[in-house]
């Protein structure tokens, strides 16, 4: 596996190794020991999956501290825009972000530490999507931001008439008037 470090420097592209012949593929998608070594040292607790039809937007959702989720996610099938916004006040990249492309093409895996908020756009006509998180779903500690807010200025690559959002995302505040305790 190949751990490239991105723009904001926890933030971790993962590009795994994969052997592939005439029967298909196999890969490693999570070694702990190699994540260990190049800074990725997570207690995972739960694992997600979710399925979405083009266009969909899902994001960016966060938990407060203490039920701060780290997560290491992956697209299993179709083509997504990833995106990672730093929540750490005391961060040198606090409201910055990292926008990646993951697909099943590719393969690879992002990690997202704890203090991140996350989201990602579909790309092809549908994406299933999975992720490891290091604390469980608490309700009560969910939070968002507004996938369009002029401050953090994300760059998706998307036709705004062809946006899906879930209504609880859309009533998301903006990053200046979002609860945030890292």
């Amino acid at each position: 596996m190949e751990f490239v470090r991105t723009a904001i420097n926890d933030v971790i592209l993962i590009k795994p190794q994969v052997f592939a012949d005439q029967r298909g593929y196999f890969m490693e998608t999570y070694h702990e020991k190699e994540y260990r070594q190049n800074g990725i040292e997570a207690c995972f607790v739960q694992d997600n999956m979710s399925s979405s039809v083009q266009g969909t937007l899902r994001g960016l959702h966060y938990q407060l501290a203490p039920y701060a989720q780290g997560k290491l996610v992956r697209v299993t099938r179709g083509r997504v825009f990833d995106v990672a916004v730093d929540l750490r006040r005391q961060s040198v990249t606090f409201g910055q972000y990292v926008g990646v492309e993951l697909s099943e093409e590719n393969k690879c895996s992002l990690w997202v530490p704890p203090g991140f908020a996350h989201g990602f756009y579909v790309l092809s006509d549908s994406a299933e999507f999975t992720y490891k998180c290091t604390e469980f779903y608490n309700p009560a500690a969910e939070r968002g931001i507004s996938w369009n807010d002029p401050e953090i200025n994300i760059h998706w690559p998307i036709d705004n008439n062809n946006i899906i959002l879930s209504e609880k995302d859309k009533k998301f505040p903006q990053f200046s008037g979002a609860e945030i305790n890292y």
